[in-house]
């Protein structure tokens, strides 16, 4: 016999024995009760997590796959009771030969509507993590999956609070697209892991982050040693556009945050309209760039420790409660109040540093150009239910008085050059209420 034939003959016998396991043995392996009932105590063993599984089913051509309704995964017993991850529909691609052994090879897996509900526990586990994963037989291992692709996801992300009492969500995602390539499963699972666990592209149709809004969000995306980065982010906010990169460590007893955004065209009565206190009480188109970044608390306000600097500016707007023109004036008892008169509340440009500290908003440099009066000044806010202001600057009238009015002007602190006068000015009380009083 040759060489040759005794090949063919080699070849026709694997062909043969694989087409028994397809016919006789595969069927008997992947019947829908056997397969859903190993494929619950094969989850429960690999996630160390209560599983439930609605129905499974499996397709041969053109590629073995498995597929599951109604998936759900349960948060262990130190969380309060609830799913970490409900699917409507999964469909796991694997390779046939990993059926005769174990670990099963996971080729590529799609997610279907899946719901993803993570929290965390004031000592700093979370709800996903398997605490016996590094003591975990390598037979119950998933291992890496080579791509993971997601379609009408919804994330949702919350705190315990340190009664364990379940507390507000800080970071939501609605309509989530997303394919991932290289996951490591176990890896994201073991707290210790430092590996990369996966990288892809993610699209969301609404993701919210405290009470800040974006709508079409797509970005590269990077799972990385208890790591979440967003980079090349691009979203529609607020009327305008923001670009720029997030990151989410979530390593430690609180998850942390970098943010640095840049902004353009931003609708400043829209932004502002998501937060009660501050609805109302701006108008203008916003430029901008911002550098946020601090812990997410276990509290009911889990983003009060932000921190954060950036520069605005913004035009063409009003400040109906300051009422600035108006209530500059009235200090000064001016007679000719020239383009000031008109729009008492409104302003051409306005151009500000800031920092961010505890809830608390300060400016060194702060450049006003309203219609007739200009300003320069510094001073903070509080963003907190009190709303505190306290600002001070000095006041240019552009409008030329006359002598008298200048005179006395003079008399009472003001400053006259080039026949137009200035003074000093400080604004306390609060945003709904502001108190204006001469400066020294």
């Amino acid at each position: 016999m040759t060489i040759r034939r005794r090949t063919v003959l080699a070849l026709a016998g694997i062909a043969g024995t694989l087409l028994i396991v397809l016919i006789f043995v595969v069927p008997v392996l992947l019947s829908g009760d056997r397969l859903r009932s190993g494929a619950i105590s094969y989850l429960q063993e690999s996630t160390g997590k209560k599983v439930e599984i609605g129905r499974v089913a499996v397709s041969f051509f053109p590629r073995i796959t498995i597929h599951v309704d109604d998936l759900a995964v349960k948060s262990p017993p130190l969380f309060p009771p609830s799913y970490i991850l409900k699917v409507v529909r999964v469909d796991a691609q694997i390779d046939p030969w990993s059926l005769l052994h174990r670990p099963i090879v996971i080729r590529s897996l799609t997610l279907e509507q899946p719901v993803i509900n993570l929290v965390s526990d004031p000592d700093g586990p979370w709800n996903f993590e398997n605490p016996g994963a590094k003591n975990a037989p390598n037979s119950f291992a998933i291992g890496v999956i080579s791509l993971v692709k997601i379609t009408r996801g919804h994330v949702i992300v919350s705190n315990l609070l340190p009664s364990d009492a379940a507390g507000p969500v800080f970071f939501e995602a609605h309509e989530v697209s997303s394919e991932l390539a290289n996951v490591d499963a176990d890896a994201i699972a073991d707290p210790a892991s430092t590996t990369l666990d996966g990288q892809g592209t993610l699209a969301a149709g609404l993701l919210r982050f405290g009470s800040i809004e974006a709508k079409n969000l797509s970005s590269n995306i990077r799972l990385q040693a208890r790591q979440v980065f967003f980079t090349d982010v691009k979203a529609e906010t607020y009327g305008g556009y923001t670009s720029g990169k997030l990151s989410i460590k979530l390593s430690g007893k609180d998850a942390s945050f970098k943010t640095d955004a840049t902004m353009k065209r931003i609708d400043v009565a829209q932004f502002l309209s998501a937060f009660r206190n501050a609805r109302g009480k701006m108008t203008g188109k916003m430029d901008g760039e911002l550098k946020i970044f601090g812990e997410i608390s276990h509290s009911l306000h889990p983003l009060e420790s932000l921190h954060g600097t950036g520069h605005l500016t913004v035009r063409d707007g009003q400040v109906p409660s300051l009422k600035l023109n108006a209530n500059l004036m009235k200090l000064a008892h001016y007679n000719d109040l020239g383009p000031a008169k008109n729009d008492p509340s409104s302003f051409n440009f306005v151009s500000t540093d800031l920092e961010l500290d505890h809830e608390r908003i300060s400016s060194k440099v702060i450049d006003v150009d309203g219609y007739g009066v200009d300003v320069d000044g510094s001073g903070s806010v509080s963003i907190t239910g009190s709303d505190e202001l306290n600002y001070q600057g000095v006041a240019e009238i552009v409008s030329k008085q006359g002598f008298v009015t200048n005179l006395f002007a003079r008399l009472a602190g003001g400053t006259l050059k080039d026949g137009k006068l200035s003074f000093p000015f400080h604004v306390g009380g609060t945003i709904e209420q502001p108190v204006f009083a001469r400066g020294e």
